[in-house]
């Protein structure tokens, strides 16, 4: 599943236009990787860092979604895990 419609079926971002240019503006981080496609396919297990508003989320893909559904069927999509200290955008 690409990357941008993962996002947006998560409900982690409001529209894929939004996850799009996110993804394009190189602020995304899958596998500790900076990617720039929007059309990057993301599978079960994949990690992803990126900024939400003022802060950075850390996530793993636990499934593909059909739709954008109900807010409690997205969060089964993915486990929060706790933003890295360090910051992730230097290498």
């Amino acid at each position: 599943m690409r990357i941008d419609k993962w996002l947006f079926f998560t409900r982690l971002l409001k529209t894929r236009s939004q996850a799009a240019a996110l993804v394009e503006a190189g602020e995304v981080r899958l596998n500790g990787a900076l990617i720039d496609k929007p059309a990057q396919p993301v599978k079960v297990g994949d990690e992803l860092i990126f900024p939400t508003g003022k802060r950075l989320r850390r996530v793993v893909v636990l499934a593909h979604g059909h739709r954008r559904g109900p807010a409690p069927e997205a969060q089964a999509l993915y486990q929060e895990l706790e933003a890295p200290r360090p910051d992730p955008w230097t290498d």
